[in-house]
């Protein structure tokens, strides 16, 4: 279904880029960056791009766990909470997410509300503009693991427990067949941090950059390229890059790879309108590779506003020989 919004000419796509970046290029500094570190990022989008929210064509909750380097002790886990509303207008969207990290003595939840507004470019062409606004909450507990250092003057502490605000910013450009965004988590200054927490957490600015486009290459299989970029000022770019094909509007399968540093399996299956769940295996190609058994992901997404048995025409008959609503793929 089309989309309504307002009406703009569409400027040159150089233009457009450079207003995505200048949209949340207003600062150099700040605290409490998470990286979305999911190999399905490509499913996962409102998680960490704010302008997302309301581009869905029907509600959904997502629930995500990310258990990463088996077999190492204090290794990362992530499990993630996320709803993503298109209100009824088309134009504006609501987003909740909520994030719990775990690492070795440290766990960090993120929770914070999203609101988008999008416009329109031309026929099918959108542009979506998002803000979300929450909280971290940091836990340390150094009874937990052993240290190389135990004479270090925080190790006394024994636990810290700190809040401080998050607000982000994103940009979302799509098409039906094709989208990219531009986005950072968090955007307020230095310092909110007590000088406890900068010995234990010290982050900086961070951008995500995605693509994608999708090539309908008959009318039972799709093949869609895309790419998630971290970039973080003074830390190596983290890139990801992943091709996935669609058959049937039922069944993903794909692979990905994280430069420097995985290679991936996807797999995924549209159970019916309303349920579909993925799976991801990573296999590291660093010199972490020899010591743990891989990372796994599961991906489970409700979709609200669809049917459970299928489409149906204009006077409520079932389509035969169609049970699952045709999805965008991003």
């Amino acid at each position: 279904m089309k989309k309504m919004g307002f009406v703009f000419k569409v400027p040159p796509f150089h233009k457009v880029l450079l207003a995505l970046l200048g949209l949340v290029a207003f600062t150099n500094s700040a605290w409490a960056q998470r990286e979305p570190f999911y190999t399905q990022y490509m499913y996962n989008i409102g998680s960490f791009n704010p302008a997302y929210v309301g581009t869905v064509e029907t509600p959904d909750i997502n629930l995500l766990y990310r258990s990463q380097w088996i077999d190492i002790p204090g290794a990362p886990r992530t499990i993630r909470f996320g709803v993503n509303y298109p209100l009824n207008n088309k134009k504006h969207g609501l987003g909740f997410n909520a994030v719990n990290d775990q690492l070795g003595p440290t766990t960090q939840t993120y929770v914070d509300v999203s609101y988008s507004f999008q416009v329109e470019f031309e026929y099918d062409v959108f542009l979506s503009f998002g803000l979300d606004a929450g909280g971290s909450f940091l836990n340390v507990d150094f009874s937990k693991g052993t240290f190389e250092n135990p004479g270090e003057p925080i190790l006394g502490a024994e636990t810290i427990n700190e809040f401080a605000p998050t607000i982000g910013a994103g940009v979302f450009l799509y098409h039906k067949d094709w989208y990219v965004g531009v986005s950072t988590p968090n955007f307020l200054t230095d310092g909110l941090y007590s000088d406890k927490v900068a010995q234990v957490v010290a982050e900086q600015l961070q951008f995500n950059f995605i693509g994608g486009y999708v090539f309908n290459l008959n009318d039972n299989l799709k093949f869609k390229p895309a790419f998630l970029v971290n970039y973080i000022n003074g830390a190596p770019i983290n890139g990801n890059a992943s091709l996935n094909f669609l058959l049937n509007d039922s069944f993903t399968l794909g692979a990905a790879y994280r430069f420097d540093n995985a290679i991936s399996g996807l797999a995924g299956f549209q159970v019916n309108n309303s349920i579909y769940i993925g799976y991801s295996y990573d296999y590291n190609t660093n010199g972490l590779g020899g010591f743990n058994s891989g990372s796994h992901e599961a991906i489970v997404k409700f979709y609200l506003g669809r049917g459970g048995d299928g489409p149906r025409d204009k006077d409520g008959n079932k389509i035969k020989g169609k049970q699952i609503d045709s999805p965008r793929f991003f």
